[in-house]
């Protein structure tokens, strides 16, 4: 059995103090979660929700690093740095990061393997757009997302990785793939990793859904069998509705 995993992604939002708040407010709405349960902050609020969170079950992750340990690289984060900042796990490849700030599949895989290295988690993403699923590329780009973004790791190093489905077209419009579309294309990745990496490796791998899940789609999404969790948007930014997406099998 995979263990679901829910991740907020709090996007360009939030200041320290409010993360604390927001931290403080989730923290009692999903102790008693099943799942595992993430928040990726931005970088300024890394000390203030680490320090909200301990003694509880959420976990910090952050929205990117970079594949260099160190060097002229204004403005970024490596994964030491991370790491020392007491981040467990991290996005790589959002659809924001590729579309506004030039993220390619090379250097999306050149990120994840620093990030594997430093014994950080990765929140691996990918997922195609409107043009993309109309001109039924859908399954054949996410295949190769997937594998090249995984290229250079063993098998046991892809085990780790989560993977987020997020189909570009449904992020902040308010559409959502029906449950059963994001479950047939979780399906592809599953039987791409599988092929790779073996059908053990394929078996264990979660895969998140990550295109506008909220309280409202949660239960039909999660009760799909290929669907391991999501990568929230929108509804990680307000404790009770992330709550209630953390809490969907209750």
């Amino acid at each position: 059995m995979r263990k679901p995993i829910i991740a907020g992604n709090w996007k360009m939002n939030k200041t320290p103090a409010e993360a604390e708040a927001l931290v403080n407010e989730l923290k009692p709405l999903v102790k008693d979660a099943a799942c595992d349960v993430v928040v990726c902050v931005p970088a300024v609020d890394f000390a203030a929700v680490k320090g909200a969170i301990e003694g509880s079950n959420i976990h910090l992750g952050a929205q990117n690093v970079h594949f260099a340990a160190s060097g002229a690289y204004t403005g970024e984060l490596s994964a030491d740095m991370l790491k020392a900042a007491g981040v467990e796990y991290v996005i790589i490849g959002h659809s924001e990061r590729r579309q506004y700030f030039g993220e390619t599949d090379k250097t999306v895989n050149q990120r994840v393997r620093a990030a594997v290295a430093a014994g950080l988690k990765v929140i691996l993403c990918v997922g195609e757009n409107k043009e993309e699923r109309e001109a039924s590329y859908t399954d054949a780009l996410v295949e190769y997302q997937t594998l090249i973004a995984l290229n250079g790791l063993t098998e046991a190093e892809v085990a780790d990785v989560i993977i987020a489905y997020e189909p570009v077209w449904a992020i902040g419009t308010g559409l959502t793939a029906t449950d059963e579309q994001a479950n047939e294309t979780i399906g592809v990745i599953r039987k791409a990793v599988a092929r790779k990496y073996g059908s053990d490796i394929g078996d264990k791998i979660r895969i998140q859904y990550g295109g506008s899940m909220n309280p409202k789609n949660v239960k039909g999404l999660m009760a799909q069998p290929e669907i391991d969790g999501g990568l929230i948007g929108g509804a990680s930014l307000k404790a009770p509705d992330f709550s209630l997406v953390v809490n969907y099998d209750k």
